[in-house]
């Protein structure tokens, strides 16, 4: 027989809500925060806030997932069908148009974990479901925005450096890498 007060809440993922959106806003400067050090300088950790943040149409597309443990925000990313690779509300070089599937990569986007819950297959959970996702919508091969940190996570996940750049919307420029995977196509 198990502790019953040692077990860790069940993680259960679902679509956000704008309800979330204080939730999401807050794990994503945390996660930043805490998560890139060892990866990047404190001045890049600071310029990254101007490339990185919450996209609310990616909440109104219903192409974003929270996951919770219990009344915790443990991690949040998702998706989109939109030509946008990568950011917030208020960053610079964003495209509301819509993708063609039949010749454009769909994106993976903003991918955060808690730092209390990192390892825990938050990451990978979100993950699989943007990418069934992707696929039910016609995507035959996904691309992101990856940081330094979630690099790692990502070439397990079966992704491919395309190539290595740099964000030059903050005070410095902050080292990114393109990442591309083909999902087989859903057989609807």
């Amino acid at each position: 027989m198990t502790d019953a007060s040692n077990a860790s809440p069940e993680l259960l993922i679902r679509l956000a809500t704008m309800d979330d959106c204080p939730a999401i806003r807050d794990l994503m400067a945390l996660a930043i925060r805490e998560l890139q050090k060892g990866f990047l300088t404190d001045e890049q950790i600071e310029a990254s806030f101007s490339g990185m943040g919450l996209d609310t149409l990616l909440i109104e597309d219903q192409t974003y997932f929270t996951v919770w443990s219990g009344e915790t925000l443990a991690g949040c990313g998702g998706w989109s069908k939109r030509a946008t690779l990568y950011g917030g509300n208020h960053s610079a070089g964003r495209s509301a148009r819509l993708l063609d599937p039949a010749t454009e990569r769909g994106r993976i986007r903003a991918m955060y974990t808690h730092p209390d819950h990192i390892r825990r297959g938050i990451g990978s959970m979100i993950l699989d479901a943007a990418e069934q996702a992707a696929r039910d919508n016609g995507f035959s091969e996904l691309e992101m925005a990856a940081t330094m940190a979630g690099m790692p996570l990502y070439t397990r996940a079966g992704y491919a450096v395309e190539s290595e750049w740099f964000d030059t919307n903050g005070a410095v420029p902050v080292p990114l890498a393109t990442m591309v995977k083909r999902i087989a196509p859903s057989h609807n």
